[in-house]
């Protein structure tokens, strides 16, 4: 049950990957909001941004996003690494 509590935001993270590459390759539908692809990274979807990125090779040169994402992946990791450190110490 956890593993998919954790599991389901990097999905949901890949898919508007997906989409959004889909959308900006045929220039016909309305694109993913750049705030909304970093928000579902925020909000558990880092893993799924990721592999959104090198799956689709979709936002890769934006380096202000990619800036972003890496910012969110960083204070996750540091969030990861207190809590861990916090179990640990009892």
């Amino acid at each position: 049950m956890l593993a998919s509590l954790l599991l389901l935001p990097s999905l949901l993270t890949l898919l508007l990957f997906a989409l959004d590459k889909s959308r900006a390759s045929r220039r016909t539908r309305r694109r993913i909001p750049e705030r909304t692809l970093l928000l579902c990274a925020a909000l558990g979807g880092t893993p799924g941004a990721y592999a959104g990125r090198w799956l689709f090779r979709h936002k890769t040169r934006k380096q202000p996003f990619v800036a972003r994402l890496h910012l969110i992946a960083a204070g996750q990791a540091a969030l990861i690494g207190l809590a861990v450190a916090r179990a640990w110490s009892g």
